[in-house]
């Protein structure tokens, strides 16, 4: 029988820690995604975004959501994906973790980003998606180094960063929105990462790896 995942394996792909699942958002989760985007991400001036989606109107924040989803599917190839792999916690949809990679076979290298709604910040699950994916980048895929940004502003996420043994790796002047800002560059390798203590749990990697033709 025909299925959506023997089509995309990548939905097949699950990733369990003590708290979380993290899983490819579907369509049928796009409506939950928008709604804990329209509950509120960050304080009102102090977007982490350097495209501000946040501040788009609300009829005009599901459609951008949506295109977003689809696009990343539509341009997934072996040599540059990113998988929005959305957030639960008790069942409930709570942000997305994404990670990608281009050129990956020769590079092995993954970038991240990452968003959580509001009400459930400053309750350690940053710190805990982020080390999902470190996890399965290094110990599944079989890269060897994990990198991400944030502007220079943003301590909540620098400090998720610090906190995993990224190092800072340089920093970068660019457009956010309608104006400048410092952005630092950080880095992640097996050797300075900082485990967690619980072993997480993987499903549907085979597939995945082998639709992304990671070996």
């Amino acid at each position: 029988m025909t299925t959506p995942s023997s089509i995309w394996p990548l939905f097949e792909l699950k990733l369990t820690t003590p708290r979380l699942e993290l899983r490819p958002i579907l369509d049928e989760d796009i409506a939950p995604a928008v709604e804990a985007a329209h509950s509120g991400i960050h304080d009102a001036g102090r977007n982490p975004f350097s495209t501000p989606w946040t501040e788009l109107p609300e009829e005009e924040l599901g459609p951008k959501m949506a295109r977003w989803y689809w696009r990343c599917r539509a341009e997934c190839t072996p040599e540059s994906w990113t998988l929005l792999l959305g957030i639960w916690h008790e069942g409930r949809f709570i942000g997305c973790q994404d990670v990608g990679a281009k050129d990956f076979a020769a590079l092995r290298t993954v970038s991240t980003g990452s968003w959580l709604k509001q009400s459930v910040q400053g309750r350690g699950f940053g710190k805990e998606m982020r080390s999902a994916v470190a996890l399965w980048a290094f110990d599944w895929l079989g890269a060897e180094v994990a990198e991400s940004e944030a502007a220079a502003w943003n301590e909540a996420s620098l400090g998720v960063s610090r906190s995993l043994g990224y190092e800072l790796n340089g920093t970068t002047r660019k457009a956010w929105g309608t104006k400048a800002e410092t952005v630092q560059h950080v880095r992640l390798t097996p050797q300075t990462f900082k485990r967690p203590d619980w072993t997480l749990e993987v499903q549907g990697h085979e597939a995945a790896a082998a639709f992304l033709k990671i070996t």
